[in-house]
């Protein structure tokens, strides 16, 4: 494996390893603390439209739905002018939440970053987006397949 990637994998799965740990500290998982900043910017949507604003598959976003349903963070409800869409919403343990979310995430950030210079951190930006926008490309749209 290329240097490039043996590093981001590791970055990666310690990053992941961390959110987790962060996240669980209140009822959330890593991966569920996306789909509530979806929701928390616009709650009731359905999980095909949780999944296009996150570019994930609808299956994973209905999975991810039920065990966060389980764990009291969303309720799901038939559509009142399409019984055959689901919506989910926010319960008030999901709300009540947001703001340790929030700062454990930017907590994350800044503990992940705190040896990079600013400049250093631009790049990193930069860089990480130019490597999304290409590998993105390469990809089938989410439409088609998923």
């Amino acid at each position: 494996m290329s240097e490039l990637l043996t590093l981001f994998t590791r970055a990666s799965k310690l990053l992941r390893e961390a959110a987790d740990e962060a996240m669980s500290r209140h009822g959330v998982r890593v991966g569920q603390n996306i789909i509530l900043e979806v929701l928390w910017r616009e709650d009731g949507l359905t999980p095909g439209e949780i999944a296009r604003r996150l570019d994930l598959a609808t299956p994973t976003v209905v999975n991810a739905a039920t065990r966060m349903e389980d764990a009291g963070l969303v309720l799901r409800e038939r559509d009142s002018a399409d019984g055959r869409l689901v919506r989910l919403y926010l319960t008030p343990q999901a709300r009540s939440v947001r703001g340790a979310i929030e700062r454990e995430r930017s907590a994350l950030e800044r503990r992940a970053t705190s040896k990079l210079t600013s400049q250093e951190l631009r790049h990193l930006h930069t860089a990480l987006a130019k490597i999304i926008d290409t590998l993105s490309q390469d990809r089938e749209p989410p439409s088609a397949g998923r």
